[in-house]
């Protein structure tokens, strides 16, 4: 099951892309400008890539729950999301990167976490 945990690295950058990209599209500037991310809209080609990389992150969390290293780690993670998730669906936009920028330290710490106990292990 050590092999479930070597994916740690992959999802703590992934986890750092995600923090850029909100930043990106729901930074400072997008908040100055008046601009609605939603209505940016991303390509077809990255959509689709994100929510593949979507889908394999929360599986992947599901996973860790049946080992014994990291089931406290999927634990939290899953925790963080979906507490993120339910806050960032009834607040206003301008609150929306914070949350997302809380919730996204607090996965990578968790993700970095996981990743010295992979290391120490190896």
């Amino acid at each position: 099951m050590l092999t479930l945990l070597l994916f740690a690295p992959l999802f703590l950058v992934f986890e750092v892309w995600q923090l850029v990209l909100s930043e990106r599209y729901l930074g400072i500037k997008q908040i100055a400008r008046g601009a609605d991310p939603r209505t940016l809209g991303l390509g077809e080609l990255t959509a689709f890539f994100w929510t593949l990389a979507l889908f394999s992150y929360w599986s992947w969390m599901l996973l860790l729950m049946t080992t014994p290293l990291g089931r406290v780690h999927g634990l939290g993670l899953i925790l963080v999301s979906g507490v993120g998730l339910a806050l960032r669906r009834g607040t206003p936009l301008k609150w929306i990167l914070v949350i997302l920028t809380f919730e996204g330290a607090v996965r990578v710490g968790l993700l970095f976490s996981m990743c010295a106990i992979v290391w120490r292990r190896l």
